[in-house]
């Protein structure tokens, strides 16, 4: 073992003894000061136990004297019952008394007080029997007697006390005397050990805090993001030095940590680009492609129904069918504009639904509930028609009541909500799942759809606002309607 690291060992057992030695010798006085102040706590709570005692005894005497007056007058069950109660009470305390032969005056008087009030409870006793007896005569002389002896023993016991009451404040006041010297001497232990340990402090201070102060110094200047510093030169092997060092190596390690993260960093930035620029590419193309499922039997259907109208009627009304049959495959061949405003793709439905109701004379009964300040959110094109339709042919197409569908638009918490209610056939749970999850497939052989299903519509609004809850479908069973409400983002 080098010189240098005993002399730190040394130094550093001299502080721990000269930190505990303090310490120690505070714990004792304290312990000492504790225990005595309990014992005088303890002195002065019993210093004037006698007085109350006496007090009670007192008290207890005029309760019996009362009793043994109540039940003389009333003679009754209750006083009766309260007078022996009284009675056992002030014969318990009596007992308590002292019976010894000496020379103290005060256990003298105890004696004499306990004697008369042991023959006062033997006269009261013989008055109650007397009077239950209705011998009048001996309850009275035996009452007088009683009544008599109480107040003998009251002045007895008023007098003890006041005796007892002077030497007791004689033996507080003594007590007290001896606490506040205990407390001084306390006080000055506590001054010489406070000194004492201040010195120490200093002495031990002058000659570690300075490491300590340039180990703190740097700190700092770490915390706040300058690692350029330079190392602290490290003088000894103790704690302070150990801690010294490791600050350096933590440094050096930060230092060639900030490097390699610049370098990962850098290379992260070029991945994230590349890899944003090819989820951008992907989107664009899948919303194309998912646009781009129109079924031609709805245009060959829709194309037929006007030439045969044409034929039934005059030329305005088949002009005004195939201006609208016109906007709508406008509206569905539109280039360079996949989004569109809620309100387009409602004007969308409406033309959708005069075309429907020509073909159909005018049986879908179309109504609508739209708060017009929530219409300019943008939403990807073709999503609400081919909801609209799906309600038409697979909900009210072949039911044998009036065919009603709604369309809302109101706005809850932070989504505007469009709703297409049908009074249709309706569907049960597994369905309703089935669609939601992608996984239900219609029936091929229809082909009036224009073949853009809802999974078509809820893939393209997941894309769209990068989240799967946007669309749901309720409906209470068969022949109960359905319900579908699509949840769009307020914000753009």
């Amino acid at each position: 073992m080098s010189k240098k690291l005993k002399v730190t060992l040394s130094l550093r057992k001299k502080m721990i003894l000269a930190f505990c030695t303090p310490a120690i010798l505070l714990f004792l006085v304290n312990m000492m000061l504790y225990f005595g102040t309990a014992r005088m706590i303890d002195s002065l709570d019993a210093v004037f136990a006698s007085n109350t005692s006496l007090n009670e005894l007192s008290d207890c005497l005029d309760r019996v004297q009362s009793a043994t007056t109540g039940y003389l007058d009333t003679k009754t069950s209750d006083a009766l019952e309260q007078y022996y109660t009284y009675e056992q009470d002030y014969n318990n305390l009596v007992m308590t008394l002292s019976n010894t032969n000496d020379d103290n005056e005060n256990r003298v008087m105890e004696k004499n007080i306990r004697n008369m009030s042991l023959n006062y409870l033997e006269l009261t006793n013989q008055a109650i029997e007397s009077k239950r007896g209705g011998n009048v005569e001996k309850y009275k002389t035996n009452y007088d007697e009683a009544t008599r002896l109480h107040g003998y023993i009251s002045k007895s016991i008023n007098s003890l006390n006041n005796k007892q009451f002077v030497n007791n404040s004689m033996s507080y006041a003594a007590m007290m005397s001896a606490l506040q010297t205990l407390e001084q001497l306390n006080l000055f232990t506590l001054i010489i050990i406070g000194v004492a340990n201040l010195s120490f402090v200093v002495l031990i201070a002058s000659t570690i805090t300075e490491p300590l102060i340039k180990l703190s110094n740097s700190a700092n200047r770490v915390s706040k993001g300058d690692f350029d510093i330079e190392l602290l030169t490290v003088h000894s092997n103790d704690e302070v030095g150990v801690v010294t060092n490791a600050f350096n190596k933590m440094v050096i390690s930060i230092r060639e940590y900030i490097v390699k993260l610049r370098e990962s960093m850098e290379v992260e930035r070029r991945l994230k680009e590349n890899e944003l620029i090819m989820e951008n590419h992907i989107k664009d193309a899948e919303l194309r492609y998912l646009q781009a499922q129109i079924n031609p039997h709805f245009l060959f259907n829709t194309l037929n129904a006007g030439a045969q109208l044409s034929m039934m009627e005059g030329a305005e009304r088949t002009s005004n069918y195939l201006q609208r049959v016109a906007d709508f495959f406008r509206y569905n061949i539109k280039k360079n504009k996949d989004i569109v405003t809620l309100k387009e793709e409602i004007e969308l439905v409406d033309i959708y639904i005069y075309i429907i109701n020509v073909r159909f004379a005018g049986e879908i009964l179309f109504t609508k509930d739209i708060d017009e300040r929530l219409l300019d959110v943008k939403i990807p094109r073709m999503i609400i028609q081919p909801i609209v339709e799906n309600s038409i042919n697979y909900g009210v197409r072949n039911v044998d009541w009036a065919k009603k569908i709604k369309l809302s638009v109101y706005s809850l918490e932070d989504y505007i909500c469009v709703s297409i209610k049908d009074n249709g056939i309706g569907m049960d749970s597994k369905t309703i799942e089935e669609i939601l999850e992608g996984g239900y497939t219609r029936d091929p052989s229809k082909s009036d759809s224009n073949g853009v299903g809802l999974d078509n519509c809820i893939e393209r609004l997941n894309i769209f606002y990068e989240r799967d809850d946007v669309l749901d479908i309720i409906s209470e069973g068969k022949n109960k309607g359905t319900e579908t409400i699509l949840y769009l983002s307020k914000t753009d």
